[in-house]
C-alpha cells in the first residue's frame, strides 16, 4: 500500500471524532437551553377561597357602633357553621330583655348572607316573617314562642335557631332552648348537639316532658318534652 493510501485512515478517523465532538456539543448546548427555558410552569390553578370561612369579618365599623355582636349559626357545605355578626339593638337593651335580644338574633338568621358570607358558602334556611312573643301563662319559665309552629319549620331553619338561641342568653340555664308556636301546643325543649350541627337537615332533638310551671320574665332550668321531628324541603336564602 503507498503511502499516500496510509495516510487516509488517520484522515477519516480524524473526521469521524470531530463529528462526534459537533454532536457532543450540539446536545450540551441543547441541555442548557432546556434549563434556561422562559416557558412557565403549570402548577395548576390558583388556590381558592377557604369555604365556610368569612375572612375580613362582615360587618362595618359603623354597623358595630350601632349594635352589639352576636353570633349566629348559618348553614355551609351542608353543616351548621358560626358566624359573628352586629345586631342593630342597644346593648342596654339587649342585656335588659332576653326576648328583644332573642328577636334580634332572629332576625339576623333571617336576613340574607353579606356578599363575603355568601363568596364562602354560607346560606340561611329561615325565612321570615317570623316573630317572637314571651311565654304564656302554664308555660315552663324561659319558655319563647314562635309566629309559626317550630315542627312547621323546615328541619335547616329550625337547627339555625336551636343552636343560635343554645349560645346566647335566650337559652335557659341548662343550655336547652324551650319553643312553642301560636298555637295551644305546648312548647318543647330543643338541644343543640354536635349531631345537629353536622346534619342540620335530620329532626332537631327534643328533650322529655316538660314541667309547666308559670313562666315569668327571665328563663329557669326547663325540664323537657316529646317531639317530632320537623319539616324540610325548604331552599336556603343565600342572596
Amino acid at each position: 500500500m503507498t503511502p499516500k493510501g496510509r495516510t487516509r485512515r488517520p484522515a477519516a478517523a480524524l473526521a469521524a471524532l470531530a463529528a462526534l465532538a459537533a454532536l457532543a456539543s450540539t446536545a450540551l448546548i441543547g441541555g442548557c437551553g432546556i434549563r434556561s427555558t422562559q416557558v412557565p410552569v403549570d402548577a395548576g390553578p390558583a388556590p381558592s377561597r377557604v369555604p365556610c370561612e368569612v375572612s375580613g369579618g362582615s360587618v362595618t365599623p359603623q354597623a358595630q357602633q350601632q349594635g352589639v355582636p352576636v353570633r349566629v349559626y348559618l348553614v355551609c357545605a351542608s353543616q351548621l357553621e358560626s358566624v359573628d355578626r352586629t345586631a342593630e339593638i342597644p346593648e342596654q337593651k339587649a342585656t335588659g330583655s332576653r326576648l328583644r335580644f332573642a328577636q334580634a338574633l332572629l332576625d339576623q338568621l333571617i336576613e340574607a348572607p353579606s356578599d363575603p358570607e355568601q363568596e364562602a358558602g354560607f346560606a340561611t334556611y329561615v325565612r321570615g316573617p317570623l316573630v317572637l312573643s314571651g311565654a304564656r301563662e302554664g308555660d315552663p319559665a324561659g319558655t319563647l314562642r314562635l309566629s309559626r309552629q317550630p315542627e312547621d319549620l323546615p328541619a335547616s331553619a329550625l337547627a339555625q335557631i336551636v343552636c343560635t338561641f343554645a349560645e346566647s342568653v335566650a337559652a335557659a340555664t341548662d343550655g336547652s332552648v324551650l319553643l312553642g308556636g301560636p298555637g295551644k301546643y305546648a312548647p318543647r325543649g330543643y338541644q343543640c348537639s354536635a349531631g345537629t350541627k353536622e346534619r342540620p337537615e335530620e329532626a332537631v332533638p327534643t328533650l322529655g316532658a316538660l314541667p309547666s310551671p308559670t313562666a315569668s320574665g327571665a328563663g329557669s332550668g326547663p325540664g323537657s318534652g316529646p317531639g317530632s321531628g320537623p319539616g324540610s324541603g325548604a331552599s336556603p336564602a343565600s342572596s
